[in-house]
């Protein structure tokens, strides 16, 4: 009796326990159908309206890439040299939302006001972020550009005057987001050789923060060419980076080193970055080598690594303006010089504005043979990076004389670094 009593105990408790599971699976099942109700009832993908407030130049709030001009206001604004002539500018959104992540080494487009006055245009330029990613802000640092020395009653940069004398903590910029190829390659751990010269130590400060942050184990050596103290850009921030990181090799050249500046203590070479520098101060290894500079630096020594046995394929550059370093891959291209009649050459129509004319062959692209005709193109960094001047072709065939930074849209080129090829009409 008692174990009958006992088999009728565990029986009802397995009842009880069932009976539980059954309601919370019939629960589940209820769930799952309400949901798929919902769901159903939503109906398909709906388009957004393109003057809907989502789609308008704002970034996501995570942060992702924007398109068109964002506004931006100058959180900081503080002088990196002795000479006062490298300012860098510290830009937070206007909106508050998050930054997105940049590769080391890109540019962020401005679009600048100068002028006052209803009639003056804006003008746009590009500027090297000059730090490791951040979330909450960018750097740029400006050069103030000023006459020649051999010219002092000519023009100066109207940008970078703007930004020195115009800009103050509180302005509000028009930013595009940033772009550009030139810069690190992810997920590559080689040595990493940083080339900069004057004001190109923008990106190599970039390249470099990241770089120590990120994989501190890389060895990195930084070149970096001056004229003298007075216009060492960052320089105890420089000198802190290698003495923290033992990985990182600092050499310093000064090409006219001042009264004050101590060798060795200020400067670790007198002269120019040249190959000559670079031949004594590494041993030939699998390095990648960034380098950005004037046009005089960059035309001599991307060659002259090539020549000396770097991998062309591991030669990045980047270089002021409408530069024409050549690709060290590359035979040497044929000269511009005209070798046929103009009447040989082709003929290049500006829709919009019925101009024509024959392509003079020493034009040196298509904004320059543009601006011969009168007409008025926008234009920024004329080097393909800002995609100011980009235009659609309506027919015919270009070539480009470098590789864009810009993303260049479908049936489009810019004019700045184009050419035509047979006889071709834009929609300019």
């Amino acid at each position: 009796m008692r174990f009958t009593d006992t088999m009728t105990i565990q029986e009802l408790s397995t009842y009880i326990a069932l009976a539980i599971v059954l309601q919370v699976a019939a629960y589940g099942a209820f769930f799952l159908l309400q949901k798929r109700r919902d769901y159903l009832q939503l109906g398909p993908p709906q388009a957004i309206d393109a003057n809907s407030a989502l789609s308008q130049d704002r970034p996501s709030a995570s942060g992702g890439a924007w398109s068109g001009y964002r506004e931006f206001r100058v959180q900081r604004k503080e002088y990196e040299d002795r000479s006062r002539s490298v300012c860098s500018f510290y830009l937070v959104p206007v909106d508050g939302q998050a930054l997105p992540p940049f590769k080391p080494g890109q540019f962020l487009t401005f679009r600048l006001a100068p002028h006052a006055g209803a009639e003056a245009r804006p003008i746009v330029r590009c500027y090297s972020l000059s730090h490791a990613p951040d979330s909450e802000c960018y750097r740029v640092s400006i050069k103030r550009i000023g006459p020649p020395p051999d010219k002092p009653g000519a023009p100066t940069g109207v940008s970078s005057n703007f930004f020195h004398d115009q800009v103050e903590v509180g302005s509000v910029l028009a930013v595009k987001a940033p772009a550009g190829h030139f810069h690190l390659l992810d997920g590559d751990h080689s040595p990493l050789v940083l080339i900069g010269g004057g004001i190109g130590i923008t990106p190599m400060l970039s390249m470099l923060e990241t770089s120590l942050v990120l994989t501190p184990e890389r060895e990195v050596w930084l070149s970096y060419g001056v004229r003298n103290g007075a216009e060492h850009v960052m320089k105890s921030r420089l000198r802190d980076l290698a003495q923290r990181h033992p990985n990182f090799h600092l050499h310093v050249c000064y090409s006219r080193p001042g009264s004050d500046d101590v060798p060795d203590a200020d400067f670790q070479h007198a002269g120019h970055v040249d190959i000559g520098l670079l031949r004594q101060t590494l041993t030939l290894r699998p390095y990648q080598v960034y380098v950005c500079g004037p046009r005089q630096m960059m035309e001599s020594l991307v060659p002259a690594l090539a020549d000396w046995g770097i991998d062309p394929e591991r030669i990045h550059y980047e270089a002021f303006g409408p530069s024409t370093v050549p690709k060290p891959a590359k035979a040497a291209q044929p000269s511009r010089a005209p070798t046929a009649a103009a009447a040989d050459s082709p003929k290049v129509r500006f829709a919009n504005s019925a101009k024509e004319r024959q392509w003079d062959p020493r034009a040196e692209s298509l904004l320059a043979f543009a601006e011969d005709l009168g007409l008025s193109v926008p234009s920024g960094c004329r080097a393909g990076s800002c995609g100011s001047c980009q235009t659609t072709i309506v027919s015919g065939e270009i070539e480009t004389t470098k590789e864009p930074d810009f993303d260049i849209g479908p049936g489009c080129c810019l004019l700045c670094i184009s050419r035509p090829k047979s006889d071709l009409v834009l929609s300019a």
